[in-house]
């Protein structure tokens, strides 16, 4: 363990941080009161604390040893609502910073959950690298695949425990499909299809610009993206993802969990090194969003298919599921998605099952297991359930499916030792991001 943790109980009072918002120590946790000691406690800190954020942090405090020091946003009426909400719940009082790089200055945080938009993974995960904390990010790992590179480079250069939200990795029900699969009972893997149908993919109704939010640093929000001289909601908390600047629409949000599962079922441990994509925004122009509402994309492994589809603002999809995934094998298909999986045999020749027909238990949500794991993990430095090498994979399947797209190419070849497309020029000007100035794209 680390000296923080055992020090952390000498302080009666943390000094004001970031923009001066007050905050004190709070009271003795639950688990200190029964018996440990600081050195079995982790602490914790939040940068982005809106929505998943303040809920993986939760699922952190809900563990026996954690203790919530520090928040981050730049949302002031966010930050002191959520930190309202650990007092009340947790009888803790964390320091509230509006600045991520002075949170990264307290030495008594062991671990830090990074749960900002998507173009603001990279840096505060890598400078909480380089401050020796640990990170739980938030997938997709990062918005570009060159933030990938670096995260996983900084991962090892300073030794840290990383674990990328991708949760499903952590849950029983995916784990015992895995097993199923891999038993070879069901016969030859050969295709998984995917498909990820939400309305929120279109984002939200257009509206007029408006003034900035009252508490909001919205030109920090921004940070390494594009400058705005106008502020839109449809842009900002809860439909940021839709656009270029700051996420990737459904593919990198929903499909990398799924296609998470589509790459685990056939042990895949490298990028893809061909994607066939095409996709567009074919409807509700009324709604606000750069991503495509439409989309179909075929990822072709060594000796099995991956295919991923959406039609955003719709909810319905095959088997009567607005999401899943369906592993078809020669012997029978599993289908599968949060609430459970079922096993539907194939017939041999004369019409009998060739393996039993089952229906797993109901699913559950496996946030509080990873979350579990990662501060086991911490404790042990052990490998985590998704580290980031497993998060930067399946990071890329999603950009590059959206690069092929964007490129109007389509079809492109990718060449993981170089790190560039090998048939596209355009498609390689996506690999790194541009940072607006004062922010740099970090070296590692």
């Amino acid at each position: 363990m680390t000296e923080s943790r055992r020090t952390f109980l000498k302080q009666s009072a943390f000094v004001v941080a970031g923009t001066g918002i007050a905050g004190s120590a709070g009271a003795v946790t639950n688990s200190l009161l029964s018996g440990k000691t600081p050195s079995d406690i982790v602490n914790v800190a939040l940068i982005g604390c809106k929505n998943m954020g303040f809920g993986v942090l939760q699922n952190h405090l809900d563990l026996p040893d954690t203790r919530c020091i520090a928040m981050c946003d730049v949302d002031r009426n966010i930050l002191e609502e959520r930190a309202a909400g650990i007092q009340k719940k947790y009888n803790q009082k964390p320091v509230l910073y509006d600045d991520f790089r002075k949170l990264l200055e307290n030495k008594d945080i062991d671990a830090v959950i990074v749960s900002t938009p998507d173009h603001w993974h990279c840096l505060p995960m890598i400078y909480a690298c380089e401050a020796g904390k640990d990170v739980y990010v938030e997938k997709p790992m990062a918005n570009s695949i060159e933030e990938c590179n670096l995260m996983v480079k900084a991962a090892k250069r300073y030794n840290r425990v990383v674990q990328v939200g991708q949760q499903q990795r952590s849950g029983k029900i995916w784990q015992d499909i895995m097993t199923k699969i891999k038993s070879g009972d069901l016969g030859k893997l050969r295709k998984v299809e995917i498909w990820a149908n939400f309305h929120y993919g279109i984002g939200q109704k257009k509206v007029a610009d408006s003034p900035v939010p009252h508490g909001v640093d919205y030109d920090f929000w921004l940070g390494p993206a594009p400058a705005r001289n106008t502020f839109n909601d449809t842009r900002f908390h809860g439909n940021w993802r839709m656009w270029w600047d700051y996420g990737g629409g459904l593919v990198t949000d929903w499909g990398v969990h799924l296609l998470d599962m589509a790459l685990w079922a056939g042990e895949v441990m490298t990028a893809p090194k061909t994607i066939l994509s095409y996709g567009a925004n074919l409807s509700f122009p009324d709604y606000a969003h750069e991503t495509f509402d439409t989309m179909s994309v075929t990822f072709p492994q060594n000796d099995y298919i991956i295919t991923y589809e959406h039609t955003a603002g719709t909810e319905n999809g095959p088997f009567g599921m607005g999401y899943g995934l369906r592993f078809i094998c020669d012997n029978a298909t599993i289908l599968a998605d949060r609430s459970g999986y079922r096993i539907l045999p194939e017939k041999d020749q004369q019409s009998q099952d060739k393996i039993e027909k089952f229906e797993s238990e109901k699913g559950r949500d496996d946030h509080d297991l990873h979350s579990k794991n990662f501060v086991e993990c911490v404790k042990s430095r052990a490998v985590t359930a998704c580290p980031p090498e497993v998060g930067r994979q399946v990071a890329l399947y999603a950009h590059m499916a959206n690069i092929a797209i964007r490129t109007g190419e389509y079809k492109l070849d990718w060449d993981d030792a170089s790190n560039r497309f090998t048939n596209s020029e355009k498609a390689n000007r996506f690999i790194v991001p541009e940072y607006r100035k004062p922010w740099v794209l970090p070296k590692v």
